[in-house]
């Protein structure tokens, strides 16, 4: 099985197993979200995500958000962020 397959499979498995904060804000509005470990080796190494990496993941959010941060400490843990609306 090639590296393409396994993430859909991986994908496929623990989707429903990614947890999303509740949201909260300043001037943006902030959430994170927990992937499973076990799809943290999807992720890339030495950058964030870009939109659609972290919605190839199972990532499902609405439109705007963006990854500002990851949590050093726990590379499963991202934190997104979007302008505040009106």
């Amino acid at each position: 099985m090639n590296v393409v397959e396994q993430k859909r499979r991986d994908v496929d498995k623990y989707a429903q197993d990614v947890f999303y904060s509740s949201r909260y804000n300043d001037t943006h509005e902030y959430r994170h979200v927990i992937l499973p470990k076990a799809l943290v080796k999807y992720l890339p190494k030495e950058r964030l995500p870009e939109e659609d990496e972290w919605r190839s993941l199972g990532i499902r959010q609405s439109p705007g958000w963006w990854a500002y941060e990851r949590h050093a400490p726990e590379p499963h843990i991202l934190l997104f962020k979007r302008a505040k609306e009106a």
